[in-house]
């Protein structure tokens, strides 16, 4: 995981009928996840909101 979407951990995925799942975009924050979701709910399709954040493997030496 890059960087940037360290920064953007709140991720929009779109639940396709063939079983695949795209991410239609990374927010910073729940609220603004939630609110775009709403938007792009209005135009039809299936969306969900997930905390997609990797963490940061801990080197030792």
């Amino acid at each position: 995981m890059s960087y940037r979407d360290d920064l953007r951990p709140w991720a929009i995925f779109q639940r396709l009928p063939n079983s695949e799942n795209v991410c239609v975009a990374r927010l910073r924050t729940r609220s603004d996840a939630d609110a775009y979701t709403s938007i792009l709910r209005q135009g039809g399709g299936k969306f969900e909101v997930v905390f997609d954040h990797q963490p940061q493997e801990v080197t030792q030496g």
